[in-house]
């Protein structure tokens, strides 16, 4: 950046600087732009840009106008696919046919659950509708398969090809094969029927999956009826109240809200089934095998020999957590110390607040919203000669006043990319923590220049106040770095097609870089760097940190584990089928792989509602973090900000995207190929304690 542009950013910023001046603590640019409130727009008259800078989406019905142009650029695209020889243009034609409908679908995906206004969410939701019913008429055009088979048939051409254009073209023809492209008439007219079936089927269980149950008030005691929902005389029951301290309100929540609703159990059921029955009409063995394809695990075996060693040497660790649970419990209500599944979460965080004193007050004042988004510009700007730069958005530009937006610039290849930052909670606001992708980013050979990747942050943080800005505790923070992780793989990624871009990449490898950022996030080198007072300045003292690691290996052992159960149950669903209920395979499961036993009457999968986005892949969080472990142990513990690893960390994980197969990736990281002992002892040995943290506390 220019010196001039420097000036005129920091002028820019001078009024937020104001804001926030008569605290003792001042923040760079975009930490101030964090911890003020949004500076109100005065010009009436300027001119309305639309959603994302989309000028047709300056109102509800510019959905419907974006929609059509994005059509009639489709059949024009859709005609060059099918008459150009085989060739590199056939790939960059099928990328742009992709991108055109993306940039479209993506949008409108965000639009229909973030947005305020059900004008706009009612008009995004008929676009996904319009357009995923394109996407699937394309998934069964024979010709368009036929042109890209032409050129992954023909060996003089496939040789030509480079190896990002040649697995982008296999990429797209997985897409045509597993919706059975290939089958005769008959039998691909079955999977089309299957494909509408299972997106009815998904839609419904989803649903069903977060409707509370209720139950008549008389059942439950007047003094437990407040904790709640009430309806009429019932009350509804929405969650497990995991956290409660009331042993008798913890199990009512868990019996109730797990009780089995016959409807949705069916849905279940037939939804599993028709998963199996289109796997086996394409030609995979089990659904698993067909959604593991191209992942690091590549298929079923390979994960249940993961999960399985996983347990085998969690199994001693996990056995004394559960002991400590137990003793915890007893010690707490002598007449009734078994312990019960309801009892593992609010226990381990009794065990963890009792040994460590890790109250989120303590830790609040040193982590506002601000002070964390310069540690994040500071720690991007060490690794990767990144810069995090408030810009002002344009009117109509967001879609709430409080959402921010980031320019990502790079010290010498210039604007990267933008970041949307919808942090704050508001009604209506999905209360999950997650990254979308508006836009991809790839290079446009129609213009000459790269397009430049868009993506949105959402959280669910709360507002400053007059007194004081958004104040995180620990856990918010490293969501926060965690999403933050997400966003960069879009930013740093400069792949040449957009259909692998940034985190459209195999799953078990996309949690990589945001698990990865959780290790800066608890490692006290970055953490002094920004987290201070907001009001005095002091920073956070080393040892709150070293304590705040510590505890969560407090009953890791039976943390891990209860995912490993959930990983396994996953893999078990999404095998060859059982002569049994998922009922029965869930009590068989739990006894195998967790250990707290099976509640009667209860039906715990029908909760599990990452079946459907993570449909044999739920294993995929398990082996990031493995993958992420060793990353941060081999490259990154010795020195957190080392630019040269970061350099080296980008070119090797983060440039890719999905481009190229992602154990070569982590094999390029690590300069070796890791074994599933590797990975399995990558994680157990994350459980071992730091004699350091206790001297810190003995001294302290």
């Amino acid at each position: 950046m220019s010196a001039s542009q420097r000036l005129l950013h920091l002028v820019k910023y001078k009024s937020l600087w104001t804001h926030v001046r008569r605290k003792v603590t001042t923040w760079s640019p975009v930490g101030a732009a964090f911890n003020a409130k949004p500076l109100r727009r005065l010009d009436l008259f300027e001119k309305n840009v639309g959603l994302f800078g989309v000028p047709e989406l300056s109102c509800p019905a510019g959905f419907q106008a974006a929609t059509e142009t994005t059509l009639k650029k489709t059949e024009l695209l859709l005609h060059k696919a099918c008459s150009s020889s085989p060739g590199v243009e056939t790939v960059e034609c099928f990328d742009q046919l992709s991108d055109g409908l993306c940039k479209v679908a993506d949008l409108a995906d965000f639009i229909k659950v973030a947005h305020p206004d059900p004008a706009y969410r009612e008009a995004a939701e008929k676009t996904c509708i319009e357009v995923g019913t394109v996407v699937e008429k394309l998934n069964t055009n024979v010709e368009l398969c036929k042109s890209l088979k032409n050129l992954l048939d023909d060996p003089k051409v496939a040789a030509e090809l480079d190896s990002d254009t040649k697995r982008v073209a296999e990429l797209f023809m997985f897409d045509f094969e597993i919706s059975g492209i290939h089958l005769d008439d008959k039998l691909r007219k079955e999977a089309v029927a299957l494909h509408v079936k299972l997106l009815d089927l998904n839609n419904e269980f989803l649903i069903g999956s977060h409707v509370p149950n209720r139950i008549a008030k008389s059942a439950i005691p007047k003094h437990l009826q407040v904790h709640f929902a009430s309806e009429g005389s019932f009350v509804q029951i929405g969650g497990l109240h995991a956290d409660s301290s009331d042993d008798l309100l913890r199990e009512i929540a868990y019996r109730i809200y797990l009780y089995p609703n016959a409807d949705l159990m069916e849905c279940l059921e037939e939804l599993l089934k028709c998963r199996y029955k289109l796997a086996k009409l394409v030609g995979y063995d089990s659904y698993g095998h067909r959604a593991l394809k191209g992942t690091m695990a590549k298929n079923p075996e390979t994960v249940m020999s993961f999960l399985q060693l996983l347990t085998d040497k969690l199994s001693q660790r996990t056995a004394k957590d559960f002991q400590m649970m137990r003793d915890m419990k007893k010690k707490l209500n002598p007449r009734n110390a078994e312990l019960m599944p309801w009892d593992h979460p609010f226990l381990s965080g009794v065990l963890r607040a009792e040994r460590y004193n890790i109250e989120p007050s303590l830790y609040s004042p040193y982590l506002s919203l601000g002070a964390c988004m310069e540690g994040l510009n500071n720690l991007f700007s060490q690794l990767y000669g990144v810069s995090l730069m408030s810009e002002h958005p344009g009117a109509g530009e967001v879609w709430s006043e409080d959402v921010r937006k980031l320019a990502v610039v790079h010290e010498t290849e210039g604007l990267l990319g933008y970041i949307y930052c919808d942090f704050f909670h508001r009604r209506d606001k999905p209360h999950q923590d997650c990254h979308f992708t508006i836009r991809g980013g790839r290079w446009c050979q129609e213009t000459d220049q790269y397009q430049l990747p868009v993506v949105v942050l959402m959280l669910s943080l709360p507002h400053p106040t007059k007194s004081a800005p958004t104040l995180l505790t620990p856990g918010m923070m490293e969501n926060l770095f965690h999403e933050m992780g997400h966003a960069m793989h879009s930013m740093l990624g400069r792949t040449r097609y957009q259909h692998v871009t940034g985190t459209r990449c195999a799953t078990d490898f996309a949690e990589v870089p945001s698990i990865l950022m959780e290790y800066f996030a608890t490692d006290y080198r970055v953490i002094s760097q920004f987290a201070r007072h907001y009001e005095t300045g002091q920073p956070l003292p080393e040892s709150m940190v070293a304590r705040l690691c510590e505890s969560k290996k407090v009953c890791g052992a039976a943390d891990t584990q209860l995912q490993v159960f959930y990983a396994v149950l996953d893999q078990i669903y999404h095998g060859k089928p059982q002569n049994r209920s998922t009922t029965e395979i869930l009590k068989d499961m739990q006894e195998k792989f967790y250990g707290l036993p099976y509640i009667p009457n209860t039906a715990w999968q029908l909760r599990f509602s990452h079946l459907i986005g993570y449909g044999a892949k739920y294993y995929s969080y398990l082996m990031s973090r493995a993958v992420a472990s060793m990353v941060w142990k081999q490259c990154f513990v010795q020195d957190p900000v080392n630019r040269d690893m970061g350099e080296r960390y980008r070119r090797e994980m983060l440039a890719h995207g999905g481009a190229k197969e992602p154990m070569l990736m982590v094999e390029g990281m690590l300069q070796r190929r890791p074994s599933i002992e590797d990975f399995v002892d990558a994680l157990v040995s994350e459980l071992n304690p730091n004699f350091e943290t206790f001297l810190m506390d003995s001294e302290s």
